[in-house]
């Protein structure tokens, strides 16, 4: 249909749409301004002649978002289990209704025995230290590279350098990019901080560290550079060497391993660098923990409680939602991406060839292949997880990611790939029936 409405078959009026059960009925969850601009939407497309006035009424209720906010849940069928650009770790079931639970009035810094104002998040933190008992002290940030930069910003105070800050000692080989163009150097530098490099991009030894610490040493920094993996002719410290140095020792094990994993031998964790003599760990919170974004730090009560009360920690001090959310995943069941992580290839082979049967029954062929998934979220890079995958052309890979609900899968050599392991089981049947809806003007073979 092209040109403008015939003026005969009037627009409805935006009252009488509004009106309908239907619409009123989404304004308590999507407000009246958002309603009005949906149906706005709908009415203008019968004026430019697009539908008839008598469809604006069903494509206003279709164009209906299901809630206020922008961000919409995708279907992670990349076979990457902590994706950076979906958000990281998904909530457990658990994570979600704490943060429904606190999301109106809540004692979060407050003792309703006594009436008087009590610790932030007391109860999170309290799991938190349960979690990690060789921590003498925790406390929790917005992020893990909020952690290290008040760490940095803290510890350094004093120095008689030009940006007045002390010196920082890290290996070259651990100054890394941690994504989007950030860089560890530039943060460790924004706080006022002096580095003090040592060793080369391949090598670095005590001799090294022991070398360059002086009357400006603040701290040893190690930095466990989760996104690479060099090979070869290497050397490299390990905490326990590194706290007979006789100055703090800053552990930054990125990923939020709070306790040695088996699956994942070679990933750092929060207890061990604490028991060979780390003075503090950072980590983030919604990584390998699960939780939601949150800097973890772990260590010395008397310097943890210096970082808490240090000025900068109040602008980055995490909220009521986040600290419900991770106080559920400390002490609730377990994860999404605990079960993702261990999902084993047999399960997921039969998800993947009853998703291939169904689709052939309703006339479309796709193929079941061997497939690696890997952790992600810059953590255990050379960690392959044995999975399968769903083949379909690539063609199907825009409709899928715009589709209801997205579904999102990763291309390979001219195919669409769709892993399973981060699908929970109960939504099989939406990525069939998504794959069905999808038009093929395309030539399959």
């Amino acid at each position: 249909m092209n040109g403008a409405v015939d003026p005969r078959r009037r627009v409805p009026r935006t009252d009488a749409l509004l009106a309908d059960p239907r619409l009123a009925a989404a304004e308590a969850t999507l407000g009246r301004a958002r309603l009005k601009a949906v149906v706005g939407s709908a009415q203008d497309r019968a004026r430019r002649g697009e539908i008839p006035p008598e469809d604006v009424l069903a494509v206003a209720l279709a164009a209906l978002p299901e809630t206020a906010a922008g961000l919409r849940p995708v279907l992670n069928a990349t076979g990457v289990v902590l994706h950076t650009n979906l958000g990281r770790a998904p909530l457990s079931g658990a994570a979600i209704s704490a943060v429904v639970a606190a999301a109106g009035h809540t004692d979060v810094e407050l003792d309703l025995r006594t009436g008087r104002r009590a610790r932030r998040g007391r109860t999170a933190m309290a799991a938190l230290a349960e979690a990690v008992p060789a921590a003498g002290a925790v406390h929790v940030v917005n992020n893990g590279a909020a952690a290290l930069a008040l760490a940095a910003t803290a510890i350094t105070a004093g120095g008689t350098g030009a940006g007045g800050g002390r010196e920082i000692v890290v290996s070259r080989g651990e100054l890394v990019e941690i994504g989007d163009g950030f860089r560890l150097p530039d943060l460790l530098a924004s706080t006022g901080a002096r580095l003090r490099e040592v060793g080369t991009t391949n090598r670095s030894t005590l001799a090294d560290y022991a070398a360059a610490i002086g009357p400006e040493t603040a701290f040893v920094l190690k930095v466990h550079p989760s996104n690479f993996v060099v090979r070869g002719f290497t050397a490299a410290v390990p905490v326990e060497e590194l706290a007979t140095l006789g100055v703090p020792v800053v552990v930054d094990i990125g990923s939020g391993l709070l306790a040695p994993d088996p699956l994942l031998p070679d990933e750092p964790d929060a207890a061990s660098a604490l028991r060979a003599g780390a003075t503090l760990v950072t980590a983030s919170g919604d990584k390998l923990l699960g939780g939601p974004q949150a800097g973890l730090l772990l260590g010395d009560a008397d310097l943890v409680e210096r970082l808490r009360r240090h000025p900068l920690a109040r602008a980055l001090r995490v909220d009521k939602l986040t600290l419900a959310a991770l106080e559920a995943t400390l002490s609730g069941p377990e994860t999404p991406t605990w079960r993702a992580l261990r999902a084993t290839p047999g399960a997921l082979r039969i998800r993947t060839e009853r998703l291939r049967d169904h689709l052939a029954a309703a006339g479309l062929k796709a193929e079941v292949l061997a497939a690696d998934a890997v952790v992600g979220g810059g953590g255990a890079p050379e960690v392959a997880l044995e999975s399968w995958a769903l083949a379909l052309p690539e063609e199907y890979a825009e409709p899928l990611r715009n589709g209801d609900p997205p579904i999102l899968g990763r291309l390979e050599r001219g195919r669409l790939l769709l892993d399973l392991r981060c699908v929970p089981a109960e939504h099989d049947e939406a990525v069939q029936a998504a794959i069905l809806r999808v038009p093929r003007p395309w030539r399959e073979d």
